[in-house]
């Protein structure tokens, strides 16, 4: 059976992702969700001409040099003064607070001269001075936000300012764990002789669950094959939105996850993809759920969620697709074989601005590597070498 190229395969999968949902969260609740419907303004900012500064709201053609004006009150935020401003008058007035009708300048403090209920001033000013002007800031209906962002906690104050309380946002999916392998054992077992330790689910978690409703781990599925089919026919009938297994992938003969599945009812769109780490690829569906098989191998899962799994549920919330950096190489790469490898790098920054640093150890087998690994180089089927400072294709291992 041929591999399947990875762009096919991603596209597969978009096929797959159904359109963006929307709920509707409160302020307090939307920090990192991604926006469906944009932000409109409720009013105008501010809702009326405000002061830029502590000050004197005066009118401007009345100040002359060795003239004073008569303060007559103050203008303060929550409380503005209610009247009008007559010549040869002058209102005290604070940053924020609205400006009097009849005023239409402020002159900051620092050049004011008070005696008693006189005020005289340093400056003539022109009209307007260090006044924001009502609508200045945003208008009503004026979009504010764009839908198709993950918000930020300003944009989230933004939202606010414009009195929108409540906003629409995606859905985020169900995510349900299986890892599966006899050999398996938790963090901080005794280490049996054919064992090793299950990390695929400890890495996997906390990396899609920015994405997701709820992540539920459903441990670690021996490979019996009644056993293994009571557990993924438990999930199943959960109907998450994702399943996400890791191990069992493969054709060999404890390889059981794949055959199961199918017998459970999962249509499987692909299982090979020609790319390293991560070539025993599985993707199918059943109902509304996706299906992703991932290799148990620890380096292949953790890229084959970043290269497969993300742009899902990039899609699923509604986002672009994550934009690649191009970065000088620091260090020269090998030639590349017959399928597309996603070479582990580090960012480095330089005096000449950041560089990717390839790690040398390229086999799957050095999951110690992971741990130094902030970006994937993308190197093309059948590539040359590159030499340092070439421009590479990356991928950020910890974007959004």
């Amino acid at each position: 059976m041929s591999l399947l190229p990875v762009e096919e395969a991603i596209a597969a999968i978009l096929k797959r992702v159904p359109t963006p949902v929307g709920e509707t969260v409160s302020l307090d609740a939307a920090a990192g969700r991604v926006l469906l419907e944009p932000v409109k303004a409720r009013h105008d900012q501010p809702p009326f001409n405000a002061s830029a500064m502590d000050g004197y709201a005066v009118g401007a053609a009345d100040i002359m040099e060795g003239h004073s004006l008569k303060v007559v009150g103050t203008s303060q935020a929550g409380a503005s003064y209610a009247g009008r401003l007559g010549p040869h008058e002058a209102v005290r007035i604070f940053t924020g607070a609205p400006v009097p009708e009849g005023a239409d300048a402020v002159i900051m403090q620092e050049q004011a001269q008070l005696d008693g209920d006189q005020v005289s001033f340093s400056i003539e000013p022109l009209p307007g001075r260090n006044i924001r002007a009502l609508g200045n800031d945003f208008t009503t209906g004026q979009t504010l936000i764009e839908a198709g962002v993950r918000l930020t906690p300003m944009q989230i104050a933004v939202a606010a300012a414009a009195n929108t309380p409540t906003l629409t946002v995606a859905r985020r999916p169900r995510i349900a764990l299986l890892a599966t392998g006899d050999e398996l054992a938790l963090p901080g077992a005794a280490l049996g002789p054919d064992q090793i330790i299950a990390s695929n689910s400890f890495g996997l978690a906390p990396m899609l669950a920015p994405y997701a409703h709820t992540m539920t781990d459903h441990g670690i599925a021996r490979d019996d094959r009644e056993a293994l089919r009571d557990k993924l026919s438990a999930i199943l009938a959960d109907a998450p939105d994702v399943l996400i297994t890791t191990g069992g992938a493969s054709v060999g003969d404890h390889d059981i996850v794949q055959e199961i599945l199918v017998e459970l009812g999962v249509t499987l769109d692909f299982w090979r993809i020609n790319m390293r780490p991560g070539k025993p690829l599985m993707f199918g569906t059943i109902g509304k759920t996706l299906v992703f098989g991932l290799p148990g191998n620890p380096v292949s899962a953790m890229v084959t969620a970043i290269v497969f799994i993300k742009p899902a549920l990039r899609h699923w919330l509604g986002l672009t697709p994550q934009t690649p950096w191009h970065l000088p190489l620091a260090a020269a790469t090998p030639a590349n074989t017959a399928r597309r490898h996603f070479m582990r790098a580090q960012l480095q920054q330089t005096p000449n601005g950041p560089m990717a640093l390839p790690i040398s150890q390229t086999d799957s087998g050095h999951t110690s590597s992971m741990a130094l690994a902030d970006l994937l180089i993308v190197q093309p089927e059948q590539a040359p070498g590159q030499a340092a400072g070439t421009l590479v294709e990356t991928i950020v291992v910890d974007a959004f």
